[in-house]
């Protein structure tokens, strides 16, 4: 999705978006473009600090957004949701991610926070 303002913008945006979805965040940086929640669990409404104590892990999501340059004042935003379908404490963590599927609660919460970034920041033009 490409948004008519600069990635720093955008991601200060989402910043303010993703609390409103009942997700927290886990790390930031306006200046990279970058936005990555905790562990959120789509049944219970809960956010975890590690994946370690996920009670429910096909439910549990992870939201990832970059907004990276793409011309000059504008950002093309992505938007991942991941789950876990299994826990195996001898892999790194993020090799047992896997995209949600569209039915998952995960991907509506990403729609969500797009849909939001385009109403905040606008679109451009051409991309309307």
């Amino acid at each position: 999705m490409i948004l008519d303002a600069r990635p720093e913008r955008v991601t200060r945006e989402l910043a303010t978006l993703v609390p409103a979805e009942s997700l927290r965040i886990e790390r930031m940086n306006a200046r990279d473009g970058y936005l990555e929640t905790a562990w959120y669990d789509a049944k219970t409404g809960r956010s975890f600090a590690g994946a370690r104590d996920l009670p429910d892990l096909p439910a549990s999501v992870k939201i990832r957004c970059w907004a990276d340059p793409y011309v000059p004042g504008q950002t093309r935003l992505t938007v991942e949701a991941v789950y876990r379908p299994r826990y195996d404490p001898s892999l790194p963590e993020r090799d047992l991610e896997v995209i949600v599927p569209k039915d998952h609660p995960g991907s509506g919460i990403a729609g969500r926070l797009i849909e939001k970034a385009k109403q905040r920041v606008g679109v451009p033009k051409a991309a309307e």
